[in-house]
C-alpha cells in the first residue's frame, strides 16, 4: 500500500471523458455491475454470474463501445463494498490493468427514513454516486479500505485462528459445566489430560453415576476440547519456530514482533496481533493510529450542547480489545513508566468510573508509543525492556 494513498479522496485527477467508472453490488450468486461509459447516453447495468472473468469481459466490451463512439479510454476505475469476498477481486483486477478499490460500507451515508427502499439497483446508484465523488477528490463521500497483499492476509491467519480456537474452548468448557450443573455437580474442572479419567468417577447429587447418554456427550466435548488445545499448541510452536529463525538485525514483521515482545508485560501473542493487524499498515500519523484502533471519542456537538458518546468503535475490534487488556497489564508490569504515572495522577480519586474511562486513554497512548517504537526505535520513558535474545 502506497504511503501517499488517501482513503478519504482520490489523489488522481478525474478525466471523465476518458474514464470508465464502474461499481459492483455483490452477492453470493449474482453480481450487478453498473457503469458510466464516455460516449454512451445510457448508463449500462448488467447482472452477471459471480465470476471475475465475466466482469473483466464486460468492462472490455464497454471500453470497445466507447471507442466506437469516438472516445479513447485511458482509465477504468471500479469499486465494490468490502464484504464476504474480501480483497481478492481487487487484486485480481489490478493485475489486469483495472484500477480497483474497496469501499468501507460504514462510510457510505444512507437515507435515514424509517422504511427506505433497498434494492440492488438502488444500491448500485448509491455506490456510483459516492464513488464518483471520491474520484473527483471530494472528501467525506466514502472511505476506501487499504488492499492487503496475499502475504499480509496470510500473516494474520495464525493469530485469528488461535483466537477462534480459544473462544471455542471457552464455549465447550461452559457447555460441560452447564450439563453437569443439571445433576448438581459444580466442582468438575476439565483440566488437560485428566478430564476423561475424572469423568468416569463423577456422581450426581443423589450419589448415582451419570446417565449413559450424558456421559457419552461429555466424552465428545472433552475430545473436542483436547483437539482444540492441541491445535493451539501447534500454532504457538510454529510461530516460535518462525521467530527463532529470524536472523539478528533483520527487518520486517518478525523483527517487529520480537522488539515489542521485549516490553515487560507484552507477550508474543499480543505482539503478533499488533504487528499484523495495525503496526505494519502505513498510517499517516498518531491520530490515524488511534482512529484505526477505534480508541478515539465520538463527540456530539450542536449549538451549546457538548456531549461525549464514548468510543467510536469504528476501527479494528481486535486491536481495540487487545490494547485495553494490555493497558491493564501495563499497570502491573510497568509501574515506574511515565504512562503509568500519568494514569495514576488522573485516577487519584479512586473512583471506578474514572479508571474505566482513563484506561481507554492509556490504551490509546500506549498504542501510539508502541507504533513509534517499531517505526523509529523510540522507547517510551521509564518502560522496562527484556534483554534481547
Amino acid at each position: 500500500m502506497s504511503q501517499t494513498f488517501d482513503a478519504s479522496r482520490s489523489l488522481t485527477a478525474l478525466e471523465q471523458d476518458s474514464t470508465i467508472v464502474a461499481v459492483i453490488e455483490m452477492s453470493q450468486a449474482k453480481w450487478l455491475v453498473a457503469a458510466v461509459v464516455p460516449g454512451l447516453q445510457r448508463q449500462p447495468l448488467k447482472t452477471l454470474d459471480a465470476d471475475a472473468e465475466a466482469v473483466l469481459k464486460r468492462l472490455r466490451r464497454w471500453r470497445d463501445e466507447a471507442g466506437q463512439a469516438g472516445r479513447q479510454i485511458k482509465r477504468i476505475a471500479l469499486a465494490y463494498e468490502a464484504g464476504r469476498d474480501g480483497f481478492w477481486l481487487a487484486r485480481w483486477l489490478r493485475a489486469r490493468g483495472i484500477e480497483a478499490y474497496v469501499i468501507h460500507p460504514s462510510s457510505i451515508a444512507v437515507s435515514r427514513e424509517h422504511r427506505r427502499a433497498k434494492t440492488d439497483r438502488l444500491d448500485t446508484e448509491l455506490l456510483m454516486r459516492v464513488f464518483l465523488g471520491w474520484l473527483r477528490g471530494e472528501k467525506r463521500h466514502c472511505s476506501m479500505a487499504a488492499i492487503p497483499t496475499v502475504e499480509e492476509e496470510d500473516a494474520r491467519r495464525p493469530n485469528r485462528e488461535r483466537g477462534n480456537l480459544v473462544t471455542e474452548q471457552t464455549r465447550i468448557v461452559n457447555q460441560i459445566k452447564a450439563i453437569l450443573a443439571r445433576f448438581g455437580i459444580r466442582s468438575f474442572r476439565p483440566t488437560p489430560g485428566k478430564a476423561e479419567e475424572r469423568l468416569e468417577g463423577l456422581r450426581t447429587a443423589e450419589g448415582m453415576p451419570l446417565p449413559e447418554n450424558t456421559r457419552a456427550e461429555l466424552r465428545r466435548h472433552v475430545v473436542r476440547l483436547r483437539v482444540g488445545r492441541e491445535q493451539v499448541r501447534a500454532i504457538e510452536e510454529e510461530r516460535r519456530n518462525r521467530l527463532a529463525a529470524t536472523p539478528a538485525g533483520a527487518q520486517g514483521p518478525h523483527a517487529m514482533i520480537q522488539l515489542i515482545a521485549r516490553v515487560l508485560g507484552v507477550g508474543v501473542e499480543t505482539a503478533d496481533m499488533l504487528v499484523n493487524e495495525i503496526l505494519l499498515r502505513h498510517l499517516r500519523d498518531s491520530k490515524a493510529v488511534a482512529r484505526y484502533a477505534g480508541l478515539t471519542g465520538s463527540p456530539n456537538e450542536s449549538g451549546r450542547r457538548r456531549r461525549e458518546r464514548g468510543l467510536a468503535r469504528a476501527g479494528n475490534a481486535r486491536v481495540r480489545c487487545g490494547m485495553i487488556q494490555l493497558a491493564w497489564r501495563f499497570l502491573r508490569f510497568q509501574k515506574d513508566s511515565v504512562l503509568v504515572r500519568w494514569f495514576q495522577a488522573r485516577t487519584a480519586d479512586g473512583r471506578g468510573s474514572t479508571r474505566k474511562t482513563m484506561i481507554v486513554a492509556l490504551a490509546r497512548k500506549l498504542l501510539i508509543a508502541l507504533w513509534r517504537l517499531v517505526r523509529t526505535g523510540e522507547v517510551p520513558q521509564g518502560v522496562v525492556l527484556r534483554p534481547a535474545s
